[in-house]
């Protein structure tokens, strides 16, 4: 009788996490087996499944608009990353320090996050546009020649990398914040006694103290920059001429336009190795330059 008691207390744990291993088995690792097993499949919408082995990731390798979408997408985390992990840190560092208003200058800088990408999006497509646009109309107003920043290739992604630094940056100044107020106000009294400066104590003391943080918000960044749909599918729709197609939107192309839905597996698949080794390196080289050899 003992031992069956015994027995039902130590089951008592699994019955707390089963509601979320249903969760993670239903619609996680269900869906991905399905996704895999998919990528090896010619399938459309009206006809049935046919097995092609590695035939959709052969052929991918060869369609320009696929081999484009990559280069877009390494384009934009070339240059969304670097400042996403930077401009927020600056900003957390001011708005870490004592002035007045911080409270609602904190509130202004932040609370672009918490808006939802639809309303943003629109917002910025009303602002940007050629013809009516605030933006122009400021450039105007000052003897500037108007801009039509969505719909020329070399200025479009520009204004997407922009838009997204203004939008989602909140989350990483909330981070960062997070982060500087729980730092050993000892260590910089420490250092300011021995005669280091801000630059110094910045160097030395808050930048290592930040690697995990830094580290954290690096992952994050980059896997969102493959995983960047909203702003393409809203202002440029791809355009022009392909040159804001991301492996993303190239990925709703072919599996809800084309009706492709084994190719469209196959890059889903092609930006989870990318993910998985961008993500390997940049940890690595990251930690090295923040002096924690690996």
């Amino acid at each position: 009788m003992g031992t069956t008691k015994k027995k039902r207390r130590d089951l008592t744990p699994f019955f707390f996490i089963l509601p979320f291993m249903i969760f993670f088995i239903v619609f996680i690792v269900i869906p991905l087996i399905h996704g895999l097993i998919l990528s090896f499949q010619d399938w459309g919408l009206m006809s049935d499944p046919i097995f092609v082995g590695m035939e959709n990731y052969k052929e991918l390798l060869g369609v320009r608009r696929f081999k484009q979408a990559v280069q877009n997408t390494l384009r934009f985390a070339g240059l969304s990353v670097p400042l996403l992990l930077v401009i927020p840190l600056l900003l957390a560092l001011l708005l870490n320090k004592s002035f007045f208003g911080q409270k609602l200058a904190q509130n202004a800088i932040i609370s672009p996050f918490l808006i939802p990408s639809g309303s943003v999006l629109l917002l910025w497509v009303w602002m940007l546009d050629s013809q009516t646009g605030m933006i122009n109309h400021i450039l105007k107003a000052l003897g500037l020649p108007g801009q039509a920043w969505l719909s020329r290739s070399n200025s479009a992604m520009a204004a997407i990398v922009f838009i997204t630094l203004w939008w989602t940056s909140g989350y990483n100044i909330i981070l960062y914040l997070s982060s500087l107020q729980d730092l050993p106000q000892e260590l910089y009294e420490a250092a300011a006694v021995d005669g280091a400066g801000g630059w110094k104590q910045f160097w030395h003391i808050t930048l290592p103290l930040l690697r995990n943080r830094m580290l954290f918000i690096t992952t994050l960044q980059i896997i969102a920059s493959f995983k960047l749909f909203d702003q393409v599918y809203i202002l440029t729709g791809g355009g022009p001429a392909g040159s804001t197609r991301t492996l993303a939107f190239y990925l709703y192309e072919t599996g809800f336009r084309d009706w492709m839905f084994g190719r469209a597996a196959a890059v889903s698949w092609y930006m989870f190795i990318m993910i998985a080794i961008i993500g390997v390196l940049q940890a690595k080289l990251l930690t090295r330059w923040l002096g924690e050899g690996v």
